[in-house]
């Protein structure tokens, strides 16, 4: 069985887990402990960061890597369009997603958390003791009010005038390349979960996001376009069982 290791709060294992889903593959996840479990995930794929599958012999790191192997194992359901010309979109879409959105949106999380106990703590691997969740629930805000500058007043306003421009999109067509869900959408999907994280995520956390971004009335369509996507993937997954 496919075995993806993962940080389930990361953007980019969302990412891996919706390619996984919309090609209807069985997987079981591997939860890996930021820090903790790095060696062992080193040891496994050569590097430390997640996510990283492994097929057998195949061990495949970068979420983009691991998508156009699956898309190569399984051509069927089509993620990449045979297009050209759409091939290129959708590349210049996913690079964008997963480079100035996937930076932007984990610096607004992290503002957010900083100043959002219970969002802090919510973020926090479930492996760690409870009285370190604890500890981190409790740090005076002037320990961490060094994280509130992460996103500058310029760069939120581009983050949202991106967002804005997607949401109108989303309304026009519900795909962001050709006409039939790619990884250009998934890639996108999953960075908007760190601004809002979704019913599907942790309880702790679904509902929860950056205010401001996740609560902008403007952006609502483009979260329930997300949204739609995930049940979109739920179904897929419920017909290959």
């Amino acid at each position: 069985m496919l075995e993806l290791h993962q940080f389930r709060h990361s953007a980019f294992c969302l990412k891996a887990r919706m390619v996984l889903q919309a090609k209807g593959l069985t997987y079981r996840t591997v939860e890996i402990t930021p820090g903790i479990d790095q060696v062992s995930i080193f040891l496994l794929s050569g590097q430390r960061q997640v996510p990283v599958l492994v097929d057998g012999d195949a061990v495949l790191a970068d979420s983009s890597v691991i998508a156009r192997y699956l898309e190569s194992r399984e051509p069927l359901p089509a993620l990449i369009p045979a297009d050209p010309q759409q091939a290129a979109q959708l590349h210049l879409i996913e690079d964008w997603a997963d480079t100035t959105l996937a930076r932007a949106s984990s610096s607004a999380l992290v503002e957010a958390a900083a100043a959002d106990p219970g969002l802090r703590v919510a973020l926090l691997p479930d492996s760690l003791p409870n009285p370190v969740r604890q500890a981190m629930g409790t740090l005076p805000t002037s320990w961490i009010s060094n994280l509130s500058g992460l996103l500058n007043p310029d760069k939120r306003a581009n983050l949202l005038t991106s967002l804005e421009q997607l949401a109108l999109a989303v309304q026009v067509n519900p795909w962001l390349v050709g006409d039939t869900m790619s990884i250009a959408d998934l890639a996108v999907a999953a960075q908007l979960s760190l601004l809002h994280f979704p019913s599907s995520a942790d309880v702790r956390l679904a509902g929860k996001g950056v205010p401001g971004l996740k609560d902008h009335p403007r952006l609502q369509p483009l979260f329930e376009w997300r949204d739609q996507l995930e049940l979109k993937l739920m179904e897929r997954s419920l017909e290959e069982v």
